[in-house]
């Protein structure tokens, strides 16, 4: 990356240990944590007043259950410290706990809405799935003949969000922090020593430390460092009505999602605001430059769907006068989670933005969060999923996030289908067999911008998805994809792997030392990887192939690619002589699998195949057809296989040769769909759900892959030693199997033992060679996760509201021994 700002240090600048800018709800809190934290100098600094930019105009609607557990866990800490934040400060914040109803007019957002209410009990909090009757008692107005139920959430509630802000802010003064309002940043560079300066009307103020946390304008500030930040903003509209008698204070906040509306009590009147099905996007150049307070224009024409779907659940507001129509802008990131973290490639440089609208329901965890990490020079807790290293840099175009922003705004509020696929900004990556995928009637979906088949329908069949919390229209296809894989071959496309080249005469010593497992191997050795952080959790999941004495090649998931490459990076400091190159456009990669992939790929190979003479995880160069390829004897379905990596010019010709070959040996393409199921069957771990970075390999049962005995060590060694030297780890990932075979899984399914809550899946899938749903999980137990334990209790899923009796094993249910891999 290059810095384009880098510029000799000024000397007379203001120093601070930590500079923050943004004085809303995400630099406050910020504030405010590292202070609580023992950080005295700490500096914020506000271009206009405290609350300007978005925190002003926000609804302030504070809801603590959310479909994943780990936003759940921030969310929940919002809501506990905006509870004690008044007492605290002596500042009012306008909370009050006065609970959410959220209702569902359909059937399948009534499931949705109860497996949530699930997640919410993990946490300890109160979720009551109700009926039509009971929700109209709570919130007598709705009209509840349009509603299927409703999940009502008592310590759910509101806040006033300048006040919060300003509460935050006193709290961080109170405890040391300083706060400068006014101030504009003019220019800002980081010199050659690392430091961070800012010009503003006031001097030059320097920081070791500097977090970006300034809403709509962080992506252009971030862009003069050399950074890549992508936001975009959208128009976010509500109405506030006139006095109206049915309101009443403790009226709980109605959450509409299937009308795109939400509803909360204001002073006695009503706030109406809306997530319509397809946002209007804004250029920032196009926002008024003159004031820091913005108000767009009305737009009642774009309003109109939101308006008359809160005037069905709320028949009154048909009578309704408006005392105010707002619109103003929100940020918002192409996945619809917001974003912290230290920039790659920019030490001391953190980010906290693209809240989507929900900054007063993250920005205090968020900043917790971020202050932790800063001060401990680390992540305290699994953020991976919002880590602003997750972004590839493509995404920082702003054509692609205009067209997504206008997606993913109207996602808040539309259901939250497994294995939904979006819809706007495709196409930006393909294969070079996209159009050979294409012909055979696959059903493309997108993993970080690569066009990948997700199915195949099958030559002029319809690949339309048909979404669904039961069996969506896919399963068939995929089942018979599933089918081929055990009994035949299938061939899948795994161009998107990330792959890095590590060379240098260090290449051997920096891996032994980021690596758990021993590199130092013979050449054309595969070994299963993974990179840790201090105390042992897993940051990356990689299989490294040695070319040669000087040069590694690191292959990794497509979704997690640009943080892997952030993290390899960070540690090339300058005591190692290595570089990282990334070579992922340079290889397409085809993998075949099945029993009969031997046979299919020695009738376009003179490589011998054989057991002995190429044997499990190892790779050679080979010739197939007329192209010379790097063949990896490996798999991630539990079948004899290789993953073969092409030159990608040549990806064509050595496609059409292996499919010919297959021909006669019911060779079928298979999608990431079928990938899933298969994996899962053997229990193998996928990074980002089963492996995070909270999660150690003890934990998540791959011991087997450390290597205990390098004289180097490796990163992480110490912590992973102590955990072993403790004895049976007191969290461990299980394979769960249903024992009834209708109900299908997914993930975030509780996980109950005895009764009570040990643990959640962590992914779930149909397992069509099983004949039930089967999962992977983690459990926790304060003894120990023995096998003791967890033979003598019973097992139960909890999916809905729902319990399903379930068999557990420490091994995969299938092939457990790996026997079928090695043949």
């Amino acid at each position: 990356m290059t810095h384009p700002s880098l510029r000799p240090r000024a000397l007379a600048a203001r120093q601070h240990e930590i500079v923050i800018l943004g004085g809303g709800i995400a630099g406050a809190s910020i504030a405010y944590n590292l202070a609580k934290l023992g950080k005295k100098d700490v500096a914020l600094l506000e271009r206009n007043t405290l609350t300007s930019g978005t925190t002003w105009h926000a609804a302030g609607l504070i809801m603590q259950t959310r479909g994943t557990h780990s936003l759940t866990e921030i969310a929940k800490y919002n809501a506990e410290l905006y509870d004690a934040l008044e007492a605290e400060t002596g500042q009012a914040t306008g909370f009050k706990r006065n609970g959410t109803l959220g209702v569902a007019r359909t059937k399948d957002r009534l499931h949705e809405t109860a497996r949530n209410a699930s997640v919410a009990k993990s946490f300890g909090l109160e979720a009551h799935m109700i009926s039509p009757a009971e929700a109209k008692a709570l919130y007598p107005a709705i009209d509840a003949s349009i509603i299927e139920g409703a999940v009502f959430i008592p310590r759910d509630g509101q806040t006033n969000p300048i006040d919060t802000c300003m509460a935050l802010a006193a709290g961080a003064k109170q405890n040391g922090a300083r706060i400068f309002e006014n101030q504009e940043v003019k220019d800002l560079w980081r010199t050659p020593e690392g430091l961070y300066q800012l010009q503003t009307d006031r001097g030059v103020i320097e920081a070791e430390t500097l977090v970006l946390a300034c809403g709509l304008w962080t992506r252009d500030l971030a862009a003069r460092l050399g950074a890549r930040v992508p936001l975009y903003a959208a128009e976010h509209f509500y109405v506030v009505t006139e006095p109206m008698d049915f309101i009443r204070p403790t009226l709980p906040v109605l959450r509409d999602t299937d009308g795109h509306v939400y509803l909360k009590e204001d002073a006695g009147k009503l706030l109406i605001g809306a997530f319509e099905p397809r946002g209007k996007p804004v250029a920032m150049e196009c926002l008024p430059k003159e004031t820091a307070f913005i108000e767009l224009r009305e737009d009642w024409d774009h309003f109109e769907l939101p308006m008359t779907k809160a005037i069905e659940i709320v028949p009154e507001l048909a009578n309704a006068g408006i005392a105010k129509f707002f619109n103003g802008p929100e940020s918002f990131t192409p996945d619809l989670l917001f974003m912290i973290g230290e920039v790659p490639g920019l030490k001391n440089l953190y980010v906290s933005a693209g809240y989507n609208s929900e900054g007063i329901e993250y920005g205090a965890g968020a900043g917790r969060a971020l202050a932790e990490w800063i001060v401990a020079k680390s992540p305290q807790m699994d953020i991976s999923f919002v880590d602003v290293a997750r972004f590839h840099p493509f995404q920082i175009n702003k054509r692609y996030l205009h067209d997504r922003t206008a997606e993913v705004l109207g996602l808040h509020y539309k259901m939250h289908w497994p294995s939904h696929q979006r819809e706007t900004s495709r196409g930006v990556r393909k294969s070079a067999l996209h159009d050979r995928w294409a012909k055979l009637g696959a059903s493309f979906g997108e993993g970080m911008g690569w066009e990948r088949p997700m199915w195949f329908a099958g030559e002029g069949q319809p690949t339309e998805n048909v979404y669904s919390y039961e069996e969506p229209n896919w399963f068939k296809h995929t089942a018979e994809e599933c089918r081929a894989a055990r009994a035949d071959a299938v061939l899948l496309d795994q161009s998107s792997f990330g792959k890095h080249l590590v060379q240098g005469r260090d290449a051997c010593r920096f891996l032994q030392w980021l690596c758990a497992g021993n590199v130092d191997v013979a050449v054309g050795k595969l070994v299963y990887t993974h990179m840790l952080n201090r105390k042992g959790g897993i940051e990356t999941d990689v299989t490294v192939n040695r070319l040669s004495k000087t040069e590694y090649l690191i292959i990794s998931s497509a979704t997690v690619h640009p943080r892997d490459t952030a993290w390899i990076r960070k540690h090339i400091t300058n005591e190692w002589n290595v570089t990282l190159t990334d070579v992922t456009s340079g290889y397409a990669v085809l993998s075949l699998q099945g029993p009969k992939s031997r046979e299919i790929l020695s009738k376009v190979t003179d490589t011998d195949l054989s057991n002995e003479a190429f044997p499990f995880a190892t790779s050679q160069e080979i010739d197939v057809g007329y192209a010379r390829v790097i063949a990896n004897r490996l798999t991630y379905v539990g079948e004899l296989g290789w993953e073969l990596h092409i030159p990608t010019e040549m990806a064509q010709h050595v496609f059409d040769i292996l499919w010919e070959a297959g021909s006669e040996h019911g060779l079928r393409p298979a999608g990431y769909h079928a990938l899933e199921h298969l994996r899962s069957e053997r229990a193998y771990r996928e990074y980002e759900l089963d492996l995070t970075p909270i999660d150690t390999l003890l934990e998540a049962g791959l011991g087997f892959t450390i290597d205990w005995s390098k004289p180097c060590g490796f990163q992480g060694k110490d912590a992973t030693e102590a955990q072993k030297a403790a004895g049976t780890p007191r969290k461990r990932l299980l394979s769960f199997k249903l024992r009834d075979p209708k109900p299908l899984l997914f993930r975030e399914e509780l996980i109950r033992y005895n009764g009570g809550i040990v643990g959640y899946l962590s992914s779930g899938v149909r397992s069509f060679t099983l004949g039930s749903s089967i999962g992977l999980g983690y459990v926790n137990h304060v003894d120990g996760v023995s096998r003791e334990w967890i033979d003598s209790g019973s097992w139960q899923i909890e999916i809905a509201g729902k319990l399903y009796d379930a068999d557990v094993s420490l091994q995969a249910f299938f092939d457990p021994k790996g026997l079928r891999t090695k043949v």
